[in-house]
């Protein structure tokens, strides 16, 4: 394993080692599968000295469980995770006691290539998490050819190695601050997925992080810095929708039924619909459609036209 993958020290508690190596390639980069019964298994200083080696190891737990330490990151391993572990830090790793014979899936990336392709250089012990779609499309990817041999698209493996550092790129790639140019497109993003899907009673803050492809944790985290929630816009912009549905109403004498209003708006239910009304524009929505006052129509357009604003 040298040769690609530089100096290991094994630390095993027998006099055996026992070890199932498989060398291969994969889209023209070095992978290896391993499997063995270590206690623990180091790239040491030494051993960084001795091979002097500048790579990124994308490492997949195929099976069992380890812990995986380099720098400060320690990180419990699961099968599906995927690690990105720098060859010029030392690097450990602990299977767990019950899964001895863990094994592990890695692909060596040139550093210098990934660091270019990026614009940034990723973090050695960071962990992506099975739960991700580019962890499971990486692994995915580095499973398929499942022989020695190149496999038989190799026409297309000279595109392949960008879409390895595209995914390693979506994996580990520093969050960006909030309020950064990036995270406004992407708060407008989920507004404007907002304003085409508001009418779908179906919608909800787990649908829009869904489609926007961000976390719903992070989604919540764009609307609570601007002072709202994701299910709290979605309401308005059903509410707001409606104020203006009853106005035409009431222009046009139409006597269309308030609840049709409420559920076309996306509302499953009237009375929830009628205290949502009421609290963000201070009226009822029959006074609204029976023009009780010029004042009210005036400050639900006024309220309706401000939020259009803000997310437009």
């Amino acid at each position: 394993m040298r040769d690609d993958w530089g100096w290991f020290t094994p630390a095993r508690e027998t006099n055996v080692l026992v070890s199932k190596v498989r060398t291969r390639r994969v889209f023209g980069f070095a992978a290896v599968d391993l499997t063995c019964n270590v206690a623990r298994l180091e790239r040491t200083e030494l051993d960084i000295r001795r091979d002097n080696m500048e790579y990124y190891y994308a490492v997949v737990q195929l099976a069992g469980g380890s812990t995986i330490i380099q720098d400060d990151r320690v990180v419990k391993v699961a099968a599906g995770d995927v690690v990105l572990l720098d060859s010029t830090r030392p690097v450990t790793f602990v299977p767990e006691a019950e899964h001895r014979n863990a094994q592990w899936l890695g692909l060596q990336v040139p550093r210098q290539n990934l660091v270019s392709h990026l614009a940034f250089e990723p973090q050695g012990g960071a962990c992506g998490r099975r739960s991700a779609r580019a962890s499971r499309l990486l692994c995915q990817l580095a499973l398929d050819p499942v022989s020695d041999a190149e496999p038989s698209f190799a026409s297309a493996d000279r595109y392949m190695p960008l879409v390895v550092y595209d995914l390693l790129g979506a994996l580990f790639a520093p969050p960006a601050p909030l309020g950064s140019r990036h995270n406004d497109k992407l708060f407008m993003r989920a507004c404007h997925i907002i304003k085409n899907r508001f009418a779908d009673p179906d919608i909800s803050p787990r649908e829009v992080a869904a489609e926007a492809g961000i976390s719903l944790r992070y989604l919540q985290k764009l609307f609570t810095v601007r002072g709202s929630t994701c299910g709290h816009h979605i309401c308005s912009a059903r509410l707001d929708h409606a104020a203006r549905l009853i106005e035409r109403r009431a222009l046009t004498k139409t006597g269309q039924p308030l609840s049709d209003i409420a559920y076309a708006c996306g509302f499953r239910d009237y009375t929830h619909f009628a205290r949502g009304f009421r609290q963000r524009f201070g009226t009822t929505p029959g006074a609204l459609g029976a023009g009780a006052t010029g004042s009210d129509s005036a400050r639900v357009r006024a309220d309706t036209d401000a939020s259009a604003m803000r997310t437009d």
